[in-house]
């Protein structure tokens, strides 16, 4: 019924302005035109000079800060966030719920240089994820403060993962990862751990409906240099999202619709009394593994008269022209692949894989195209 309601709502809130995957502070500022002023403030600049936003909403007791875009080229949770923003602005019963008990806290994008750039680092090749205790960087010093003067009861720490990942040894792709980070070595299961544990299985349950045994959990080996790690030493119960690959959905606008609904129902759950003495369903999520390709092309023969025959896996590499992401095939591996899975995969039954005369079978290269017995097959996305 929640399922239902929400995808309703999603339908027609989802914001226009904003889509893709190259996702910058001039997106999100078209959006805030239609936000009332009084929830838009700048909280500081970023190394090049940019405007740090955030969007403040909720009158309740509970204080839940959300961030975005730490890493600049993770936008799929930011355009989730103005999703649910748009929500907030409905009036609507359900997110009222929210902002009766809740004030949130949002960042959408912490790392503008980054997303003007579509790069994983800031404009000094630093990552914030890393940047948590010595806070050499503007952002993570935006971050560090509002999280000293808000004192958040729960943190969001909102990212995207590469079309790698599967779900524990099956051949399903991760379309959505979680993890209550560690807060010390010996990854005690803290109080705070419980509480992020049990938001975290109680959303895996709602939302295996909507995505049956693709939902993954981070192993929570500790680093004090990541923001969850040092926020949950804090005593903050801290939740990781990563945003993964749902079929044919390069552009994750479909990753977009569960990242909202993941976000929504985690406030929703947030909102009510938590019993976190039933955190261990969380355990049960399998881990993360890496055994996707974007293409795997099976049973290829090489050389004319090899006996020989191998698989090649491609990975896309994410290259920014003309505002746009463009995904260039590049060869990763020529092997047996027998235990990894494609998100597409070509048979080219033992046949012969060639590709054109400037674009070699050899790993690291770029290959737009092959020809298997002579017939072309694009390996775009």
């Amino acid at each position: 019924m929640l399922l239902e309601q929400l995808n309703s709502l999603y339908s027609l809130l989802k914001s226009p302005n904003i889509f893709g995957r190259y996702v910058t502070n001039s997106d999100i500022k078209k959006c805030f035109v239609h936000y009332p002023k009084s929830l838009i403030s700048v909280i500081g600049n970023s190394e090049e000079g940019r405007s740090i936003y955030r969007v403040k909403i909720g009158t309740g007791a509970k204080r839940v800060l959300l961030w975005s875009q730490m890493h600049g080229n993770e936008s799929t949770t930011t355009k989730a966030l103005i999703d649910c923003i748009n929500l907030f602005l409905t009036n609507n019963v359900l997110p009222n719920t929210i902002l009766s008990k809740c004030t949130l806290l949002i960042i959408p994008i912490l790392n503008p240089d980054g997303a003007e750039r579509y790069t994983r680092l800031n404009v000094n090749k630093i990552d914030l994820n890393r940047d948590a205790k010595d806070l050499s960087q503007s952002e993570s010093r935006v971050l560090r403060k509002v999280y000293d003067d808000f004192t958040p009861d729960f943190c969001f720490n909102l990212h995207g993962q590469r079309t790698i990942y599967n779900v524990g040894d099956t051949n399903k792709s991760s379309i959505l990862s979680f993890l209550s980070p560690s807060q010390d070595v010996e990854r005690t299961i803290t109080w705070n751990r419980k509480l992020a544990m049990k938001v975290i299985s109680e959303l895996n349950t709602t939302l295996q409906a909507e995505i049956p045994g693709c939902i993954a959990r981070y192993a929570d080996t500790f680093n004090i240099n990541c923001v969850g790690d040092m926020f949950q030493s804090l005593d903050t119960p801290t939740l990781l999202y990563e945003a993964g690959h749902y079929p044919n959905d390069y552009s994750r606008e479909e990753v977009r619709r569960l990242m909202f609904l993941a976000i929504i129902k985690a406030l929703l759950v947030i909102s009510d009394e938590i019993d976190a003495s039933s955190y261990k369903d969380y355990f049960k999520i399998p881990e993360n593994n890496k055994k996707f390709y974007d293409v795997i092309i099976r049973n290829a023969r090489l050389e004319l008269y090899s006996k020989t025959i191998l698989d090649i896996g491609i990975l896309y590499r994410e290259e920014l022209k003309n505002k746009e992401i463009e995904f260039i095939p590049v060869i990763e591996s020529i092997a047996k692949l027998d235990g990894n899975f494609g998100h597409r995969e070509i048979d080219a039954k033992g046949g012969l894989v060639i590709a054109t005369e400037n674009s070699d079978i050899k790993v690291t290269n770029e290959i737009d195209f092959v020809f298997i017995n002579n017939e072309k097959i694009s390996l775009k996305s």
